[in-house]
């Protein structure tokens, strides 16, 4: 006899919802902008070419030179 039943599966990983995603975006953004703000204004004069924003949503943090702003 074959005894058929049902198996259930958990995922032992964290869904990322919308909102989320929505909120690391926007840090992103926010932090991907004062970068350019704070490069004019504290270290033009440092050679810098601001990453894009796929490395901003990543690491969610500056990515100014070192020495730039303390």
């Amino acid at each position: 006899m074959i005894n058929t039943g049902l198996l259930i599966f958990t995922l032992g990983t964290a869904v990322a919802t919308p909102s989320d995603d929505l909120k690391r975006d926007m840090q992103a953004l926010e932090l991907f902008l004062q970068d350019q703000k704070d490069y004019k204004n504290h270290c033009s004069q440092l050679k810098w070419e601001q990453p894009d924003i796929a490395v901003y949503k990543k690491e969610l943090k500056s990515q100014l030179p070192e020495g730039c702003k303390k």
